[in-house]
């Protein structure tokens, strides 16, 4: 990226050199295929010059590194695109993996070989207990059997089983969102195809979108592979501790141990004692909590991640599943579960002292801090990110306040909030509506339109008028007209006049 953007390419071979560095640069950032396979970089090169032709790579050029970055980013992912609707289509894909299909097939492989791993260290537990809880009862086996080992491999045990079961359930929520990712992968290549259709050329705004959302999908197939393959990592350096376990207890002694007793699975002894349930009426001061009256009732934080309180503290760790069903004890806001009625009694007689007790024995065995969750009582090891979570958990619902009331207003109401009473308001309104403080008043009347009012017009009644058909004329007399000549005089001293009668004849007239 930094070879392309900080480029200063002039010449055609240096333009060239630089198209071909961004090829390899889509090709790297993508993950499908190598920039050394001739078939892959012809492949994205059509892609790519479909989009960003290298006579663009002027413009290109120009822009700020921001811009640049921002832009072979979404050329990446717009070429990725166009590369799986072409292998989805069966003209292209050169070195691109199926994704889907391979997760579809390691999921499965993955969350068996965990199941059989979890299993297997589930029978050890189970043996491992059935051993301590006959040393617990037996005074002369115990001192024989010396079993503080033992209850190390125990504890040892549960915790590679409760890490088992994180990571299990890690990979049933990575196949959820492959299975989501699978059908949004579909329903947008569909929809790419129906855009697309045998358009020759299809609008960029319809189709580019679709191209970055692929393109996206694939990305998270790729996480969701690489998540995979780590969790799979994990399982595989967790297996060493059950190997630890045959060196330090071989198979024939664990068997020589088991002579004579039944192995019993913590399903087991759930049933055992699920008719033993606490009576109510024993307790006073104490709360307790039974499936049948509690809300919320599998999903309460049972204190010692649910082992028997009261075993523990008693027979100096021994880890035995406390049953639910015979009811939790809510005490100072925590809930306790027990294997058997009586050691619910005895330890709702007094819980602080078996809850120091166990608090003693965390200290010695730090392991058991993790183990049995009792980050409260020592809240130095929690990480800091998680301190304000410590308290945080489901509380249960015992009791809750109910009513009922009847609805005065059955059918919804039909009041008009737009209605206004005041005429000016009104008037104000329509001007701001019409916008007529500005505007000409313009009508026009069609052949159509006169007929849809009352139209009236006024006109004038005719005047009298009359008509003249000949001219009416008269004779007239000449007029006189006499000159007389001379009277200026002229150049002899007496004037003398000249009378001239220039009156026209009657008959000329």
């Amino acid at each position: 990226m930094r070879e392309i953007t900080d480029n200063r390419a002039c010449a055609r071979e240096e333009l060239e050199s630089l198209y071909r560095k961004i090829v390899s640069y889509v090709l790297l950032r993508s993950g499908l295929g190598s920039p050394t396979d001739i078939k892959i970089v012809r492949e994205a090169t059509a892609a790519l010059q479909s989009i960003f032709p290298q006579a663009e790579l002027g413009t290109f050029l120009t822009l700020s590194k921001k811009d640049k970055e921002r832009q072979l980013k979404e050329l990446t992912m717009i070429v990725t695109g166009i590369r799986l609707f072409n292998r989805d289509c069966g003209k292209g894909g050169e070195g691109i993996d199926d994704l889907p299909a391979i997760l579809r097939e390691a999921i499965p492989a993955t969350t068996q070989h965990i199941d059989s791993q979890l299993q297997t260290a589930q029978d050890q537990a189970y043996r491992y207990t059935a051993i301590l809880e006959k040393a617990a009862n037996n005074p002369f086996l115990s001192i024989e059997l010396q079993p503080y080992m033992l209850k190390e491999a125990l504890y040892n045990v549960r915790q590679y089983e409760v890490f088992l079961q994180i990571i299990l359930s890690d990979i049933i929520t990575c196949a959820q969102e492959v299975e989501m990712m699978i059908k949004q992968l579909g329903a947008q290549l569909e929809q790419l195809k129906m855009i697309v259709k045998s358009k020759t050329a299809v609008p960029t705004s319809q189709v580019f979108p679709i191209f970055i959302a692929l393109s996206n999908l694939w990305t998270s197939f790729q996480d969701e592979t690489v998540l995979i393959s780590v969790l799979s990592n994990l399982t595989t350096h967790l297996v060493p501790f059950l190997g630890a376990h045959e060196l330090l207890f071989p198979e024939k002694v664990i068997q020589n141990l088991l002579d004579g007793l039944t192995v019993k699975t913590d399903v087991c002894r759930v049933k055992e004692h699920l008719e033993d349930r606490v009576h109510l009426a024993d307790f006073r001061k104490q709360e307790w909590l039974f499936p049948e009256t509690t809300a919320n009732f599998d999903k309460l934080l049972i204190q010692y991640r649910g082992f028997c309180a009261y075993t523990f503290a008693t027979t100096d760790g021994l880890l035995l599943p406390g049953n639910p069903g015979i009811g939790i004890l809510k005490y100072k806001e925590k809930y306790y579960t027990f294997n058997t009625r009586d050691a619910a009694y005895l330890f709702a007689e007094n819980p602080e002292n078996y809850i120091d007790l166990i608090r003693e024995k965390a200290k010695k065995n730090a392991e058991l801090i993790q183990l049995l969750e009792l980050h409260q009582q020592f809240e130095t090891l929690i990480p800091y990110s998680h301190m304000k979570d410590v308290d945080k958990h489901i509380k249960p619902i015992t009791k809750s306040e109910s009513s009922t009331q009847t609805d005065t207003h059955i059918l919804p109401p039909t009041i008009v909030r737009s209605y206004e009473w005041n005429e000016w308001e009104l008037r104000r309104k329509a001007i701001k509506l019409a916008n007529l403080r500005q505007k000409a008043t313009h009508s026009v009347q069609t052949d159509l339109s006169h007929m849809r009012r009352e139209n009236c017009s006024q006109v004038y009644p005719p005047k009298d008028a009359g008509t003249q058909s000949k001219r009416e004329g008269s004779s007239q007399v000449p007029r006189p007209q006499i000159y007389i000549a001379g009277l200026r005089g002229g150049q002899g001293k007496v004037t003398s006049g000249v009378k001239v009668n220039l009156t026209r004849a009657v008959d000329e007239t």
